[in-house]
């Protein structure tokens, strides 16, 4: 879906032949489609996942044992959406072991945190070796292919919790096509940006993702001033 500013709200700038494998900190947030609420509620100022939300929670922190290179920092899942900060040592994607395709983690207690490594999403390439231009534009062990591996592996999760859990259905794509990046290149920015994601849930009232929002908040603006929309995405 071609960026409309009157319904994304953020300006695009993304940073022209920028290599988005490369060792660096990057701040991402994704949303899902139409923003629909589908992990849960804040409460009190406090976000409660359902079980939506936590297997969310569960394959995002288990990101580093499919892409060894990276390191995960603060992170939050709202109810729409999620703000999570990155960390890449820009070094080539090599797993120890294979994935096995399919073991689905719904079948597993969220409770016990099924094995994500078992798990490969509908994909003929392999993240190792050298880098490799993929479908849409992303190359292996980029930001992009992270982001693909992510949404791939949460949506094919999702559609089962649907069709053998009672999940709120999702028409078209569970995710928007987009995704939003900011790279963070100094200490300051990052503990501004870490400080928003620990408070986004008190200030869910103000959030431009909430559909019913009731006013602005200056840190969000703030935050997302020099945000970067990319497309490159499933």
């Amino acid at each position: 879906m071609k960026y409309n500013p009157t319904v994304h709200h953020r300006r695009s700038i993304r940073v022209k032949d920028y290599d988005y494998s490369r060792a660096g900190t990057y701040f991402l947030t994704m949303c899902l489609q139409s923003k629909r609420c589908l992990f849960g509620n804040v409460v009190n100022g406090e976000m409660m996942l359902n079980d939506a939300g936590k297997l969310v929670q569960h394959i995002w922190n288990n990101l580093p044992k499919r892409f060894l290179s990276i390191k995960l920092d603060k992170y939050v899942i709202m109810p729409n959406h999620m703000h999570g900060i990155i960390i890449c040592r820009g070094e080539p994607c090599v797993r120890p072991e294979p994935c096995v395709y399919p073991k689905s983690f719904i079948y597993s207690e969220i409770a016990n945190e099924g094995n994500l490594d078992e798990y490969k999403p509908s994909d003929k390439h392999k993240d190792q070796g050298e880098h490799k231009v993929r479908p849409y534009g992303t190359m292996d062990n980029s930001i992009g292919r992270i982001v693909q591996a992510f949404k791939s592996i949460t949506t094919h999760e999702y559609t089962i919790g649907v069709k053998t859990c009672g999940w709120i259905p999702f028409h078209g794509k569970l995710w928007q096509r987009n995704y939003y990046e900011h790279i963070v290149r100094t200490e300051d920015t990052l503990n501004k940006i870490r400080e928003y994601i620990q408070y986004n849930p008190l200030r869910w009232h103000l959030d431009r993702e909430n559909p019913e929002k009731v006013g602005t908040d200056a840190l969000e603006d703030e935050i997302f001033k020099h945000d970067t929309k990319n497309d490159a995405d499933i």
